[in-house]
C-alpha cells in the first residue's frame, strides 16, 4: 500500500509537468505561426501579447554564451528531476514537491525551444511569420534555438515629471519584461518555496543516503 501511495505521488508529479508543458508548447507554437516577430495584441491597457525571442535566459536576460546556457538548463532539469524523484520517495509533502515539479517543467519548457524551435521553424522576421520546416533546416543549429515569450504587463506607462533630475520627461514602464508561461511557472514554483517550504529547502540534498534516512525517520503520514 505505502508503495502505491508513492506511485500515485509520483504520477501526479509527472501529470502536472506534462500538463504545464502542454500549455506552454501550445502557446508558444500558436504565438510563433501566427504573429509576425515584435507584433503586439492589445488585450487591455496593462496586457499585451507581445511577440520577442531571447537568447537568454527568463525574462530575456542575457549573459551566458547560448550554448553554455543550454546546457546548463539540461543539467539543471537533469537534477531538479532526479532530487523530485528522492523526495517522492522520502514522503515530501506535496505541496513542495508540486513547486519542484513547476520549477522543472518551466526550466524544460523553454530547453524544447533551444533544443528544437531553430530545427523545425522558419525565421520569424517582423515582416514574415514563421512555418513548420524540414527537420534540421530551420533557423538555427541544434541547441540554438530562440525562447519565444509573448506575456507583456505595462502595469504602469507614464512619462517622469520633468523636475526630476536626470531622468526627467523619460518615459517609465513597469512592469517591462516580456516572458512566457514557462516562465511564469518557475517564478511562482519558486515564490512559493520561499513562502511555505523553507525548511525542506534549507535540508536540500541530493545524496542518496541522506534520501533513505530521511525516509526511515518519517512515519508516513506527512499531509499538508
Amino acid at each position: 500500500m505505502t508503495e502505491n501511495k508513492k506511485a500515485v505521488r509520483g504520477i501526479i508529479a509527472c501529470v502536472a509537468v506534462l500538463l504545464i508543458l502542454v500549455i506552454d508548447q501550445v502557446i508558444k507554437i500558436e504565438v510563433k505561426t501566427n504573429m509576425t516577430l515584435h507584433e503586439a495584441i492589445r488585450v487591455t491597457g496593462w496586457f499585451y501579447i507581445n511577440f520577442v525571442e531571447n537568447n537568454g535566459m527568463a525574462y530575456g536576460m542575457t549573459f551566458i554564451p547560448k550554448i553554455a546556457l543550454s546546457l546548463f538548463r539540461l543539467v539543471a532539469v537533469t537534477v531538479i528531476g532526479v532530487y523530485i524523484h528522492r523526495q517522492v520517495k522520502a514522503w515530501a509533502r506535496m505541496g513542495y514537491i508540486l513547486c519542484l515539479s513547476m520549477v522543472l517543467a518551466g526550466a524544460a519548457g523553454n530547453i524544447i525551444d533551444c533544443l528544437f524551435y531553430g530545427q523545425v521553424f522558419s525565421e520569424s522576421t517582423p515582416y514574415q511569420v514563421a512555418s513548420w520546416v524540414e527537420w534540421g533546416s530551420g533557423y538555427a543549429p541544434f541547441l540554438q534555438g530562440r525562447v519565444v515569450d509573448m506575456f507583456y504587463f505595462p502595469i504602469i506607462d507614464t512619462y517622469l515629471p520633468d523636475w526630476l533630475p536626470f531622468w526627467g520627461g523619460e518615459r517609465y514602464v513597469f512592469f517591462s519584461p516580456v516572458f512566457n508561461f514557462a516562465d511564469s511557472c518557475i517564478s511562482v514554483g519558486v515564490v512559493l518555496l520561499l513562502l511555505f517550504y523553507r525548511k525542506e529547502l534549507s535540508e536540500i540534498s541530493l545524496s542518496e543516503k541522506d534520501s533513505k534516512d530521511k525516509t526511515a525517520d518519517d512515519t508516513g503520514s506527512k499531509t499538508d
